[in-house]
């Protein structure tokens, strides 16, 4: 990884406070209340619909009617991928061709929702959170995203168009892949490792800008860098809150929904669980960095302010016996002798440079220059 500077006139624009939806709105109301608790990314809901098998695949962006006709003829495997969730109705109306319990659909329109894994009699439901971060100068964008997995359909839910499946999408076009010749439990198993792959990206981009504000740290201590140290580290708890419940998501899909998931994919499921894992553990010494990095700031300034009180104190000691030789011959006795010679102010003048730089050899001799 290579230091950098950061940019700190960005950095306010950088780690962006995020506002959190508290969900107060929904005080009060019955349990399976349908409400989008989310902002609206796009203007319309788009309903992408892939079908897949050994030899076939079909693509197409349809309307809620379409959808009931193509499910009619569905012989193979089918990814309905929902863009938008702002409009509850359609989301109803998907549910009840589905058979979704309205508890599920609750929990796919609340997008602060804890990441979570749930089986129902005729599917599976799991909801956690894809981010994404292009470059260490670029902040954290965070999206609910939601599976539920109903035979040989998968159906994701996602606020917004734009994510991080298309490796997925382009392996789906090319017939050779062994993901054409699997089921939807398959698919959804890739789509789940899409996200948790991503995660090491962003992993990786957050230590890098943990690493270049240490350098900053060290070398310009002042109060950007301790604003964005701050930020920083809020963000490591935002990011822990969204990385450690994923532990128990995926060992749910190996514990708990074994009739569910075929014996071809569940190996892939636990070594899914072990990336995840490995995710955490990441975020956890990240986390630990960032705290460190707060610690070496005020070390620095620390060290900072202590070497300006030791040239201060120096400059102070310097002039202690040039205030006391100015002291005493400017107290104008008459009988000093002193005050009568030709060359008596030469000769103090004299003796104050020799006292400085007899003291300044001294402090150098003593390593405190």
């Amino acid at each position: 990884m290579s230091l950098q500077k950061p940019n700190l006139k960005n950095v306010q624009k950088l780690f962006k406070p995020k506002k959190k939806k508290r969900g107060t709105h929904k005080i009060g109301l019955p349990p399976a209340s349908l409400i989008f608790t989310g902002d609206k990314k796009q203007e319309d809901v788009l309903i992408n619909l892939i079908t897949y098998d050994e030899n076939d695949f079909y693509e197409e962006v349809i309307n809620l009617n379409q959808l009931e006709d193509h499910l009619k003829l569905q012989k193979k495997v089918t990814w309905i991928d929902i863009l938008g969730l702002h409009d509850v109705e359609i989301l109803e109306k998907i549910g009840s061709i589905f058979g979704i319990h309205k508890l599920t659909l609750e929990d796919i329109l609340s997008v602060d929702q804890r990441p979570k894994m749930e089986v129902f009699e005729d599917y599976i439901f799991s909801t956690l959170k894809m981010i994404q971060c292009l470059s260490p100068e670029s902040p954290i964008d965070e999206e609910q995203v939601s599976f539920v997995l109903h035979e040989d359909v998968l159906i994701t839910f996602q606020e917004k168009k734009g994510d991080v499946f298309q490796f997925v999408r382009d392996r789906l076009l090319d017939p050779k892949r062994a993901i054409r010749l699997r089921g939807a439990d398959y698919l959804l198993y890739a789509l789940l490792d899409a996200v948790i792959d991503n995660y090491f990206i962003v992993m990786e981009n957050v230590g890098e800008r943990i690493e270049n504000l240490e350098s900053q740290a060290m070398t310009q201590p002042g109060n950007e860098t301790l604003n964005a140290l701050y930020l920083q580290r809020r963000e490591m708890m935002d990011l822990r809150r969204t990385v450690y419940p994923l532990r128990e998501v995926i060992g749910a899909f190996d514990k708990y929904a074994e009739h569910k998931i075929s014996p071809e994919t569940r190996p892939f499921i636990r070594d899914l669980y072990e990336n995840t894992i490995q995710v955490i553990e990441t975020m956890e010494v990240f986390r630990d960095m960032s705290s460190g990095v707060l610690d070496l700031y005020m070390n620095s300034l620390s060290n900072r302010m202590n070497n300006i009180m030791k040239v201060l104190t120096i400059i102070s000691t310097i002039f202690i016996p040039l205030s006391f030789i100015a002291g005493v011959y400017g107290m104008n006795f008459d009988n000093m002798p002193e005050l009568h010679w030709e060359y008596g102010y030469f000769y103090v003048v004299g003796g104050m440079a020799i006292s400085v730089i007899g003291m300044l050899f001294y402090f150098h001799k003593k390593k405190w220059l």
